[in-house]
């Protein structure tokens, strides 16, 4: 994959690698995403009756959403150090557990104190579990095979996207907030069983500390390429805090259309994010680049073009589509670049995301309440083309070997 092979610890040998080609490995892993991402993504459904029962406003409620998020942001940064001397085997199932448990002890909080400690154990698995996935994908198949295997890892975000809001709020309607984290816990310990029995041991490669994320962001191109990546996702979460608005204003859809639409959007989002790995086996620049000037073109056309409702329903699909490869091209552009220190390097790609998403949904804001969903889809197209031109010009994109 690189000139640089990684090296185990130093005075270690360079532990074998697991068997070629271990897909029930990375599907384990990808189910462990879904899990992970599904209860991160439940709170959205399920506020009003969680803020009801434990008497307290849906605002106060909302933080078990934030909580998670800056859990998850540290995780990301702190995993690779912290466990550098500890089988990846065990840190992947100690984070399962973490999620398993998280979940089980909200579902029978008494208070909100005790709910939030428990969401932040949720991002502790979260973003330790998120930063580590492409460097151990990377270990699980031959090296022509990884942008696939990673496109498969991070569908199970793509598929959390489209299940877990409509339904948790199905379940929660039929029984009840509590129970619904329940499943999520059952879920939780599914994904235990499968990856006790499909994850090999993984004995830890470099000697990650808190430094060599510094020394990783001065690598040549990395700094500049995590740039480009925040306004990729600045740009979308920008639009996606507001779809909801752009569909009723815009596009003109009734509340049925309306989860129909956010439907397929999803359904779009897990289609991109299949693709990107066939994407990427040709062209890593190519996935980079493409991606956000997609986005960009569909942004740019619903809020300026008249494009009748059938044309905004395919401008929308294109933004699903073209969504779904961002992760898996920044997770594999990552890998590429400094694989010696891959799980450095995803933890700051986490970082990098989790922060995204706060700023583009604060930035959306402004500019919503500036102009209106026409001011916020024109500024973010013309982002996103901006980042599409930077990648292009200055980010680099090592070939796969």
């Amino acid at each position: 994959m690189s000139d640089t092979e990684p090296r185990a610890a130093e005075g270690e040998p360079v532990p074998p690698e697991p068997a070629p080609s271990s897909w029930a490995a990375v599907f384990s892993l990808a189910v462990g995403v879904f899990g992970l991402l599904t209860a991160e993504y439940l709170p959205a459904s399920l506020l009003t009756p969680m803020a009801a029962d434990l008497g307290v406003p849906e605002a106060l409620a909302g933080q078990a959403v934030t909580v998670t998020a800056v859990a998850a942001m540290l995780s990301g940064l702190l995993t690779a150090s912290l466990t550098r001397r500890v089988d990846r085997r065990v840190v992947l199932l100690g984070f399962t557990v973490l999620m398993i448990v998280s979940n089980l002890l909200v579902a029978v909080a008494a208070n909100l104190a005790v709910l939030l400690l428990m969401r932040i154990l949720l991002g502790v698995a979260l973003g330790g579990f998120w930063s580590m996935a492409a460097a151990v994908t990377m270990r699980l198949v031959p090296a022509a095979l990884v942008p696939r295997a990673i496109s498969v890892v991070f569908s199970g975000i793509a598929v959390a996207t489209i299940v877990a809001v409509p339904l948790g709020s199905y379940l929660g309607e039929r029984s009840g907030w509590r129970s619904t984290f329940l499943a999520a816990a059952a879920l939780g310990v599914v994904t235990l069983v499968f990856q006790l029995f499909a994850l090999p041991r993984m004995t830890p490669r470099g000697t990650a500390r808190l430094g060599t994320l510094w020394e990783v962001l001065r690598r040549p191109g990395f700094g500049v390429g995590i740039v480009g990546m925040l306004l990729v996702h600045i740009g979308h979460y920008a639009l996606f805090t507001y779809i909801r608005p752009a569909l009723e204003s815009v596009v003109k859809v009734d509340a049925d259309a309306l989860a129909l639409l956010l439907f397929v959007f999803g359904v779009a989002n897990f289609v991109g994010t299949l693709a990107a790995g066939w994407l990427l086996q040709i062209s890593l620049r190519l996935a980079l680049t493409l991606t956000p000037a997609l986005m960009g073109v569909a942004a740019l056309g619903v809020a300026l073009l008249p494009a009748g409702q059938a044309g905004y329903v395919a401008l929308v699909v294109l933004w699903g589509l073209a969504f779904g490869g961002v992760s898996v091209a920044w997770s594999n552009w990552s890998t590429r670049m400094v694989p010696d220190q891959a799980e450095s390097a995803g933890g700051l790609v986490v970082v990098g995301v989790q922060s995204a998403i706060a700023g583009g949904a604060a930035a959306g804001g402004v500019m919503f309440g500036l102009g209106g969903v026409v001011t916020v889809f024109t500024v973010s197209g013309a982002v996103l083309l901006a980042s599409a031109l930077l990648i292009v010009l200055r980010v680099r994109a090592p070939r796969l070997t």
